[in-house]
């Protein structure tokens, strides 16, 4: 992810997307350069328009807090278990709902 995040900051710096650049932007992050994945990485975004990439990507909605001061029978922090478990159920829920051509569709493009 620390590659595609390099790419994204020089874009949204106006700065052109090289091996040369991404190299250094994770060498100023502290991250060890992989010369391949970052070779891989500029190969994958030849022809990418990333502003629509990253316009039409495809983004889990945030979940609702739970209600506060239920009356459930339940011991305290059971209550927060279920929310847990609901939520994950939903998030996988939504995973399966999309189809491989959406989710190619957005980011997932970068990675060829």
């Amino acid at each position: 992810m620390e590659y595609i995040y390099g790419a994204l900051l020089l874009h949204s710096a106006g700065k052109e997307i090289t091996e040369d650049n991404v190299k250094k932007v994770l060498d100023g992050a502290g991250v060890k350069a992989d010369s391949a994945r970052i070779k891989a990485l500029i190969a994958s975004l030849e022809g990418v328009n990333i502003e629509e990439a990253v316009s039409t990507s495809i983004v889990a909605p945030v979940a609702a807090p739970a209600a506060a001061g239920g009356t459930s029978d339940a011991e305290p922090g059971e209550a927060d278990k279920a929310a847990k478990k609901d939520k994950k159920k939903e998030k996988k829920k939504e995973e399966e709902n999309v189809s491989e051509e959406e989710a190619a569709a957005g980011l997932g493009a970068l990675f060829g």
